[in-house]
């Protein structure tokens, strides 16, 4: 075989059931979450977090509004230890707030993790020892009965210790670890002997976790194992499962949502996803999925540039642009028919209506993202986004032909400098491409008066810098300045459109113009500004005309 060969592998085999159910389901309301940032994020970390950085994530978590936060392993770590008695000997830990650890299943680490939560109001001891396969015979070798007698062990350590602290309100979680590899009749006796051990009630229930601790097979097939688990275990009623998904097949949310589908009802994972290899399951992304669907998901989300920042703070991970709802660009339209089309979504949409938006999931001002960071350009970019940025940041309201015609002067910087285009550039462009276009005609002054009923106009312009009257009359400004151009220029120059709107909303704003002439059989555009209306058009006028003359042989202009 050669170094990449596919046959050293073999598939997963499904779960034999005669019915499923989980296919048919909807989520419909959020699952409780727990963070396992501190934790399992902390020891994926290059370096481990600091006290500083731990207590700084701890407090995000609140905000946020986890209930349930794993905040170390106390018994393995002195750093995890000292952060659990700082945060509980300090008041740190809202009434509504649960803290967990995690323990193996030996006695001097279980009583090390209590020594951790002396004093704690509530807390969930999480016990957890390896099940599968692999682990068994491999790195254990040990029998299964040999498996369950450390797990049924550790159960009864973690019942006497709890009973030595009776102040605290304990909840007890047992997690076969590596559940994805274990057989599933396996599983649960085991998880059934623990329980035996712990008594659960309906109203005392235990955590029954079932990680994915690696991601062995499609989503569909952890679904199946959830619903399986959930119906054979013994006394469902007084078990909570919770879900622990990683990612190494990249379909951790995936999973987490399927099996909640399949009845689970908690799920672990941390902010955006960092954990082991290729990380845990990412509750951002899970949460906000059910946000889209219009379910709340109990955990606030909308200030996710905080959230951002104090997560690669803590952990020294940067976060991928394209990461799901979270990422700098994940809201950002480069290509033309994309841009438009948002465009014109957002033109049509209320506060109030149901978003319904084309290429946006959500609304990125739920996320605290702004309005200007949806359309972004580079040399894929089209009319509608280029548009959007200039009224957004410019207040042009340019008509759609010259959205047309003003793309390609945009495409063309933005293939030469190879790069994104800023607002600043793109108005910049706009400028030098109309307004600016001041030769080789240009506006030196102007009259009008009206007579019988017609404009009458006498315009002085300067063609290659030598000053020319011009007059003409017609039914309206533009009418005549356009016919005195033709008599001057020799041109046949015809208005085929025209546009104005206020730059302000007041007396002293500039009025800005903007006009598309055919001359000579082809169509040029033009733009104007400036205080005074008349003057904002009759340089539009001018702006299109100067575009044309180069391409129709400038020495037809009389000097």
């Amino acid at each position: 075989m050669n170094s990449f060969d596919h046959r050293k592998y073999t598939p997963f085999a499904p779960i034999p059931m005669a019915k499923r159910r989980w296919p048919d389901q909807q989520i419909k309301q959020a699952p409780r979450w727990c963070s396992v940032d501190l934790r399992d994020g902390n020891q994926a970390l290059i370096e481990p977090m600091n006290p500083k950085q731990k207590l700084a994530l701890f407090k995000l978590l609140v905000d946020v509004g986890f209930k349930e936060i794993e905040v170390g392993f106390p018994a393995a770590s002195q750093t995890d230890f000292d952060f659990v008695r700082q945060i509980i000997e300090q008041g740190l830990i809202p009434e509504d707030v649960t803290i967990q650890v995690l323990t193996q299943s030996r006695e001097a680490l279980i009583k090390r993790s209590f020594e951790a939560l002396k004093g704690c109001r509530q807390a969930i001891m999480h016990l957890y020892n390896s099940t599968s396969t692999v682990q068994r015979e491999q790195v254990f070798a040990k029998s299964k009965n040999e498996i369950k007698a450390i797990a049924v062990q550790g159960a009864q350590w973690v019942k006497q210790q709890a009973a030595q602290q009776p102040d605290t309100q304990w909840t007890f979680q047992y997690s076969p670890e590596s559940f994805t590899g274990t057989e599933l009749d396996y599983a649960v006796e085991v998880c059934d002997a623990v329980n035996a051990v712990w008594q659960p009630t309906k109203e005392n229930p235990v955590i029954i976790n079932l990680p994915a601790t690696v991601e062995v097979a499609t989503p569909n097939i952890y679904a199946d194992q959830i619903e399986w688990m959930g119906d054979h275990i013994q006394h469902r009623e007084a078990v909570v499962i919770s879900l622990h998904t990683h990612n190494d097949r990249g379909c951790g949310v995936a999973a987490a949502e399927l099996g909640v589908m399949a009845g689970a009802d908690r799920v672990e994972g941390t902010l955006l996803g960092n954990g082991e290899r290729t990380g845990n399951m990412d509750i951002v992304t899970m949460a906000m999925n059910l946000y889209s669907q219009g379910i709340n998901p109990e955990l606030d989300l909308s200030n996710m540039d905080k959230i951002i920042q104090t997560v690669t703070e803590c952990t020294q991970l940067p976060l991928h642009p394209r990461h799901p709802y979270a990422g700098e660009l994940v809201f950002t339209a480069f290509s033309g028919s994309h841009q438009d089309a948002i465009k014109k979504c957002l033109q049509r949409y209320q506060p109030g209506d149901h978003w319904d938006v084309a290429y946006l999931p959500i609304d990125p001002a739920d996320l605290g993202r702004n309005y200007q960071e949806v359309i972004r350009i580079n040399s894929q970019s089209g009319k509608g986004g280029i548009a959007y940025i200039l009224e957004q940041d410019y207040g042009l309201q340019m008509p759609r032909w010259l959205q047309v015609d003003f793309s390609q002067y945009v495409q063309q910087y933005a293939e030469e400098e190879s790069a994104e285009v800023s607002p600043a550039s793109i108005y910049k462009i706009f400028e030098q491409s109309y307004i600016a276009r001041k030769q080789p005609i240009e506006l030196e002054a102007y009259q009008i008066s009206r007579q019988q009923e017609q404009d009458q106009l006498s315009a002085t312009i300067t063609i290659d810098g030598q000053s020319t009257l011009i007059n003409s009359s017609g039914q309206g400004v533009m009418e005549a300045f356009i016919g005195a151009l033709n008599k001057q220029l020799g041109y046949n120059m015809v208005l085929v459109d025209y546009s104005e709107h206020t730059l302000g909303d007041n007396e002293r704003s500039e009025a800005i113009s903007y006009i598309q002439l055919n001359i000579e059989n082809q169509r040029y555009c033009g733009v104007g500004k400036s205080k005074d209306i008349i003057e904002a058009s009759l340089e539009a006028v001018l702006s299109a005309v100067n575009c044309a003359i180069p391409a129709l042989k400038a020495d037809v202009i009389p000097a």
